[in-house]
């Protein structure tokens, strides 16, 4: 994610539900990813989330963007 991109999530992820949600669907993925030992409840979470994982991506994107666009960058 871009500098640009990370600094918007800072700004309006307390106020925006969604953003937030996203972002931290987001930074759970990643983290259980990383792992090299998952739980069985930890496995199934990352299956849902990969599930989740373009969508929401997509639609992160789609937020930051509005932001982005509002702040005249």
């Amino acid at each position: 994610m871009e500098q640009r991109e990370l600094l918007l999530l800072e700004k309006y992820a307390a106020v925006n539900p969604e953003l937030k949600e996203l972002w931290e669907d987001h930074i759970l993925y990643e983290k259980l990813e990383a792992k090299a030992y998952r739980t069985p409840t930890e496995e199934q979470t990352l299956k849902q989330l990969k599930k989740q994982k373009l969508e929401g991506k997509t639609r992160l994107h789609a937020i930051l963007d509005g932001y982005n666009e509002q702040e005249g960058n």
